[in-house]
């Protein structure tokens, strides 16, 4: 792999992190998989609480 391919897999990976935690870490929360609001709702309240996670990180 050349050194630009190598810089831009590091970029992409340093931007991907944070979410995939989030993922990784919301899958152990017992209340994720008790929302029963709409499907639209649950995603607002998802993405709001990975804003939140990664702006403490």
């Amino acid at each position: 792999m050349s050194s630009d391919e190598k810089d831009v897999n590091e970029a992409h990976a340093s931007c991907r992190g944070p979410g995939d935690r989030f993922n990784a870490e919301l899958k152990n929360w017992p209340a994720s998989s008790k929302i029963r609001s709409s499907p639209n709702r649950a995603a607002e309240l998802v993405a709001t609480a990975q804003t939140l996670m990664i702006a403490n990180t």
